[in-house]
């Protein structure tokens, strides 16, 4: 059902509203994050090929008529009549399904992998390391744009979009169905910056005090995009609604085990063009991204991103708030009396919409010096730029930021720069992707603003810490103390970095890390037994009472039925291990999840993430204290001694006389004896067994576990590896190890850099064997415990990823009798770093009739011969190419993730069923 435009006819008394007649500011905010940058011309945008000539028509407003405000001018005229630049967003990276989401309902959801997960593998919800989000500078990216979605990402083909179908009904007179090629066929356009804020940003910290019901936001949940899409207002009002409607519902595509999402806002305001409340189809120019509700979504500014509905079907006008269950129990700031315990029982408190978040709250953060930074006192320089984010809500803006290096005695003003003043410079009527530049009229701000200042080593280094509030031009201040409620939500305290002075040098530390992320200031604080509600943000003061400020122990909640007295043995938790009748461990207890795969909010495949494994570190981080107390409901026993210890790696004395060395259910050590160099950062680690004749154990194409300690923190690393020797060699082990090490862009690899600083005769544990892949010989394989008879390997890899097709490629070319045909790629950046390349020449000589060898280079010398470049699509075509016989054909796959995805992606193209597809 098609609509004429909506011209609101508050649109016209806009015309009053006239440029200032100065010149424009020449503030500017850089990608990197300083003030000294520069802006993409105005004029370049709307002359360019890339603007959206192909979009439909769009009306004027009655204040645009004249032509000298025209987007479309010749290019002379234009750069005279442009009077600002302002931001465009950073160009997005090449993003893929990653393989933490091939096993999920979000297999169709492409996405970028510096994200940091929050909620394990599924639902998906991240935040981008904080420092990339700053060096972003105003605009975000899609690809480090936070996500918080409930469940799984609803399917929108590209195809499908102008065809998607969202309803405005209720009380209304006029309800009716609109596709999103009518949203934009029929109505004005306009786009406008707009900040969103998940409303649980910096929970961490008040989980680091007390676990509240929510999950670890750490201060990166924030980001800013440009939105084009048609006021609210329009819609609302060809609707008509009746006389005692006073709330707009909404409701998402994105079905969850309570319902789909939904949520409600005031009428008044969906009205209020100062509001700016959108119903948007792009985001930064391009077609919405499926995470951020691709084809259709609400954004709102100034309020909780919660509010701002994804993938939307349904705007409902009613006289009362919305009923939907998400709307009743997510985003609420409870009374602090309130304990996560009691709130279970609490309908009418869940209900009360005194306690329903809207605005945001001013909030702000250190983003520079960044967690762990050092800056050397010897270099130099003599002041240190602090920078930082800052946002208000409901349209206000930050008017003021403070810094203290004295815990409040005594505070310096920060600059303060808003980049989303330079939009309001643009001429009235500007165009941008498609839409009407709208925002130089408005007393409201929709954005962040970002604050700076400089400030003398010398005072840093007499400083114990950095300290920041914001203010709003309501004169509301972050306030120096916590207020902790049951959901974690609307933290903004002051922002604290701790200063820790080393030799001719300063190291920050920042109050958390995100997630399961140790570090921070205020993890140590607590690990160390310190007080984080003592009023002195975890350090004792010289006179105080060990008990003073002690808040009373949380209660411990009980997630085992006392009438529950069943052993469970390891074999039987190991039967329940896969995709049926999913069971998991807790604290050594086990717990069957499968009546609750329906109604987690996770979803079921958080739950058959955890199935046959120890779950404790992840179950008690992340679960709220009401979760833990529906567990005695889901307890179905104890593991059994033999169990437990298998499962937590307890079972250290083992016979050093047996026959062989692996052993599935207990760790076992082996002493290093030798590190044996192999390329400039390729080792290989060999180990000796108990005795000489002492048998591997490990079968052809499988893995073995390895554990250490980090040798900083002293935390328990375990990785699997897949060893070059052969599981029927005795005495010795031998594993080839690439060393990922730090470089100043990175953090390098935990595990093999602790390896590589190991001294030899050392003990390392391991235990095995591991892995659904195993090669039986002539073809024959069992995957998953299922036989199969395959007539030609594929294999693929890259680096280190060699050693599991190492293995393999070794048992079939060893037996002459042997007839599987097999072609491996094996990829690399240079010659040197061809792992095992004389073994694999001398694998694939011996068979030569039946086997094939492609090396490939990226960053090949002049006297290469072989095949450069990546394993790409044309390489994968000509030398695998499709599926001849599903079944009885097999791509095996090891190498770096990035590699891995974009193989699957070609397979897949080429007709390959995943069912024939095995990573290792």
């Amino acid at each position: 059902m098609a609509h004429g435009p909506v011209k609101p006819a508050a649109l016209a008394s806009t015309k009053h509203f006239q440029f200032p007649p100065s010149p424009p500011s020449t503030a500017k905010h850089s990608r990197r994050g300083s003030f000294d940058g520069s802006y993409t011309s105005l004029a370049s945008l709307a002359l360019s090929s890339s603007l959206e000539a192909t979009l439909p028509p769009l009306s004027s407003s009655p204040s645009s008529s004249s032509s000298s405000d025209s987007p479309l001018l010749a290019a002379g005229a234009a750069s005279e009549s442009l009077l600002s630049h302002y931001p465009l967003p950073p160009a997005n990276g090449v993003k893929q399904v990653l393989v933490e989401d091939l096993k999920t309902p979000d297999s169709h959801v492409k996405r970028d992998p510096r994200l940091i997960r929050l909620t394990g593998v599924h639902p998906f919800n991240v935040e981008p390391p904080l420092s990339d989000l700053y060096d972003e500078g105003f605009l975000t990216s899609e690809d480090l744009h936070y996500v918080r979605n409930h469940g799984p990402v609803p399917k929108c083909d590209d195809s499908s979009i102008y065809d998607w179908t969202f309803t405005v009904e209720g009380m209304v007179f006029k309800p009716f169905t609109i596709s999103v090629r009518d949203l934009i066929d029929n109505y004005e356009q306009v786009t406008y910056p707009i900040t969103l804020v998940c409303a649980g940003n910096r929970r961490k910290e008040q989980n680091l005090v007390r676990k509240s019901k929510g999950f670890s936001w750490g201060p990166a949940g924030v980001s800013t995009a440009l939105w084009t899409g048609v006021p609210i207002g329009d819609l609302i009002a060809q609707a008509l609604p009746k006389r005692g409607a006073k709330y707009v519902c909404f409701e998402g595509a994105d079905k969850l085990p309570n319902g789909y999402y939904g949520t409600s806002v005031k009428l008044n305001w969906c009205r209020d063009l100062n509001k700016g409340i959108l119903v948007a189809h792009k985001m930064n120019g391009s077609t919405l991204h499926p995470d951020h509700g691709k084809p259709v979504r609400v954004v709102i500014p100034g309020q909780i991103g919660g509010r701002s509905v994804k993938w939307l079907k349904r705007i409902i006008v009613t006289a009362e708030p919305s009923d939907n269950w998400y709307h009743i129990y997510d985003n609420r700031v409870l009374p602090t009396s309130v304990t996560p315990e009691a709130s279970a029982d609490l309908p009418d408190t869940w209900k009360d919409e005194r306690y329903a978040i809207y605005d945001l709250n001013a909030n702000s953060a250190i983003c520079y010096p960044a967690h762990d930074e050092t800056v050397s006192l010897a270099s130099g320089v003599d002041t240190y730029k602090v920078r930082g984010y800052a946002y208000g809500g409901g349209g206000r803006r930050i008017t003021r930021m403070e810094v203290t290096l004295d815990k409040g005695k005594s505070w310096r003003l920060a600059h303060v720069h808003y980049p989303e003043d330079e939009y309001r410079l643009a001429p009235e009527g500007e165009m941008l992707y498609g839409g009407r530049l709208d925002v130089w009229w408005r007393e409201t701000s929709f954005c962040w603003s970002f604050w700076e200042l400089d400030i003398p080593l010398a005072e840093l280094e007499a400083a114990q810490d950095i300290m920041v509030r914001a203010m709003d031009e309501g004169l509301m201040v972050q306030p120096r103390d916590m207020y902790w409620s049951v959901l974690g939500m609307m933290n903004n305290p002051w922002f604290r970095v701790v200063i820790h002075k080393e030799a001719k040098s300063l190291r920050f530390e920042h109050p958390t890390q995100p997630a399961l992320m140790p570090g921070g200031w205020m993890d140590r604080v607590k690990k160390s037994g310190g007080n984080l509600a003592n009023g002195f943000w975890g350090e004792k003061v010289s006179g105080e009472d060990e008990d003073a400020g002690q808040e009373e122990p949380a209660k411990e909640i009980c997630m085992t039925n006392p009438k529950v007295d069943r052993l469970i043995t390891a074999e039987e938790l190991k039967q329940h291990g896969g995709d049926v009748e999913p069971w998991f461990v807790v604290d050594g207890h086990v717990y069957d999840g499968t009546p609750f795969l329906e109604g987690h909010p996770g979803g079921a495949a958080s739950i058959f993430g955890a199935a046959g494994q120890d779950a404790t570190e992840e179950f008690v981080t992340i679960h709220s204290e009401n979760a833990k107390a529906m567990m005695p409901d889901y307890h179905i026993g104890t593991l059994d001694k033999d169990a437990l210890a298998a499962l937590s790696g307890e079972v250290e004395e083992t016979d050093p006389s047996r026959a062989v060395f692996l052993d599935p259910k207990a760790w076992t050590k082996a002493v290093l004896q030798d590190k044996i160099r192999v390329s400039a950062d390729s080792r290989v680690f060999r180990f000796r067994l108990d005795h000489e004749e002492q048998q591997i154990g490990l079968p052809v194409g499988q893995h073995l576990m390895m554990r250490l300690r980090d040798p900083a923190t002293r935390e328990a690393i375990i990785r699997a590896y897949t060893p070059i020797s052969e599981g029927t060699d005795t005495g010795i082990l031998d594993v080839l190890v690439k060393v990922y090490y730090d470089t100043p862009e990175r953090k390098g690899g935990r595990m093999t850099q602790a390896l590589d600083a190991l001294p030899l005769g050392h003990f390392v544990d391991f235990k095995g064997p591991v892995g659904k892949f195993e090669y039986l010989g002539h073809g024959r394989c069992s995957v998953g415990g299922k036989p199969r008879d395959v007539r030609r390997f594929n294999m693929v890899c890259g680096g280190s990823g060699v050693t599991p097709i190492f293995q393999v490629l070794r048992a079939l070319t060893k037996d002459a009798r042997d007839p599987t045909e097999c072609v491996l790629l094996d990829g690399n950046r240079v010659e040197e770093d061809i792992l095992c390349r004389v073994q694999l020449d001398a694998f694939t000589d011996a068979a030569k009739h039946r086997c094939r060898l492609v090396h490939t280079l990226t960053r090949p010398s002049e006297t290469w011969a072989g095949r450069t470049g990546r394993m790409d699509r044309a390489l994968v075509e000509e030398e695998i190419g499709a599926c001849e016989v599903p079944g009885r054909d097999m791509v095996l796959v090891c190498g770096p993730a990035a590699m891995e995805k974009s193989v699957h992606e070609i397979l897949t193209s080429l007709g390959w069923p995943d069912d024939d597809i095995l990573f290792f």
